[in-house]
């Protein structure tokens, strides 16, 4: 790391780029922008029984309304990436701010479903890249040491907006109408937008020959993140497996606010109350599992994709028994049900913060932001877009019960990535360690945004 000499300590590699107070108001604007980011997203699942009733629609095409924003996501994330790792990362997320807002705010407005399946995937392109360019920023204002529970916390921050943005939609819709609840979520993002301007950027990481030439187009970048994974199966294994448990995660609070209204019959605004418990454990469930994934860490890096193995297990074995508890003739009762579908939250969200940890820490310093959209888009287009749109799926042919009871079932394929991925994490830190450039930890030079 670089810092100017009047903010540089001698024999303190590990530092901040900065200083304490512009890392922590870099930290709590983004913090901010990612809640946002979750809310305008997540907003919708609590109005799917108001759109269905007044619609028509099947579940099929509600998952959908949550996919799109996810596949959008996934397409745009290497270009915004991409350019934000050139040119500014300050100034790309003020951009995507103001534009998934704008288009959350333009949902209040659609007449059909058509319109509002194409605004939502206006949304997701106007969030594309924000995750990837969001942890990066964190993460070159921070000590290394601090890293893991502050991207643990960032994400867990996603957590926080899908709590807000399900109750938020409950109870603006059973009040005003299910239009209006985009309108009012959609504006502190244009807020916080402006805002973040004054969040200071670090300078551009100038690259070798081979990654500059790779970085200069869509399609180069492409070819570079194909040799990158196959070059470090850390860094493949450790996306498939961020995705296949997402997959849980996503069809478990997609769903909720619907289950608990058509099978407990809970009116739709309490129905969303309810299911925001669940994404607030999730949200504990994060920062806990981030922290615990640390220490782990500290005593063998591979024990930090250990952990997330068996927790993917005990996920599953958890939400199949809560959900599929009366197949093997046990009658758990709501409250209990509940409890356990509870537990199975604060469980499933333990690869949030440490997955993001293991790719940035085989990552090269100079293309961060765009190596970490590689693990946004396995985790947006083949996670978070998947799992909704295979739950609705399997809701429409088997009933909605059956789909939360068998979904759990990719937490295995998950469990299976980050065991494969503990077998070279160790290796392939080492091997970008030995390159020329500049230690995995490095920092860029700072500069003023």
């Amino acid at each position: 790391m670089h810092l100017p000499p009047s903010e540089q300590r001698p024999g303190e590699p590990d530092d901040y780029l900065f200083g304490p107070r512009p890392a922590w108001f870099a930290f709590a604007m983004t913090m901010a922008l990612m809640i946002f980011d979750y809310v305008d997203r997540q907003v919708i699942v609590s109005l799917f029984p108001h759109i269905k009733r007044e619609w028509g629609l099947s579940d099929t095409q509600l998952g959908a309304l949550v996919s799109v924003v996810s596949v959008t996501v996934a397409l745009g994330a290497l270009p915004v990436a991409l350019v934000a790792d050139r040119f500014s990362r300050v100034k790309s997320i003020v951009v995507m701010a103001t534009a998934w807002s704008l288009a959350t705010i333009s949902c209040t407005f659609a007449r059909g479903y058509g319109q509002l399946l194409a605004a939502r995937a206006v949304v997701g392109l106007g969030e594309a890249g924000y995750g990837a360019v969001g942890a990066a920023l964190i993460a070159s204002h921070f000590p290394k040491r601090l890293r893991g529970a502050l991207l643990a916390s960032f994400f867990a921050a996603g957590a926080i907006g899908s709590v807000l943005g399900v109750m938020l939609g409950g109870l603006i819709a059973a009040r005003w109408g299910w239009k209006a609840a985009f309108g009012v979520v959609g504006v502190p993002g244009l807020l916080l937008a402006l805002l973040y301007l004054k969040v200071r950027d670090y300078q551009t990481v100038a690259l070798d020959a081979p990654r500059a030439q790779a970085t200069q187009s869509v399609g180069g970048v492409v070819r570079f993140i194909v040799q990158a994974l196959a070059r470090s199966r850390t860094m493949l294994w450790a996306c498939v497996g961020g995705a296949a448990q997402l997959v849980v995660v996503s069809a478990v609070w997609s769903w909720m606010p619907s289950f608990l209204n058509r099978v407990h019959g809970l009116p739709a605004d309490q129905a969303a109350v309810r299911a925001a418990l669940i994404v607030l454990c999730g949200a504990v469930g994060s920062v806990l599992w981030g922290a615990a994934a640390d220490r782990a860490g500290q005593w063998r890096p591979a024990a930090r994709l250990w952990l997330m193995a068996v927790l993917c297990l005990v996920t599953m074995g958890v939400l199949m028994w809560a959900f599929g508890a009366e197949r093997l003739g046990v009658t758990l009762g709501a409250q209990a049900q509940f409890a356990w579908v509870a537990l199975g939250g604060l469980l499933m969200t333990c690869t949030v913060g440490p997955v993001s940890v293991v790719v940035i820490d085989v990552i090269h310093p100079g293309v961060r932001a765009t190596g970490a959209s590689v693990l946004s888009l396995f985790q947006n287009l083949f996670g978070l877009a998947a799992g909704p749109f295979i739950a609705g799926v399997l809701a429409d042919r088997y009933g909605l019960t059956t789909a939360l009871t068998l979904t759990p079932v990719f937490a295995v394929v998950a469990a299976f990535a980050f065991w494969r991925a503990s077998r070279t994490y160790a290796s392939d830190v080492r091997a970008l360690d030995a390159e020329p450039h500049a230690p995995a930890g490095a920092m860029p030079q700072p500069a003023q945004a």
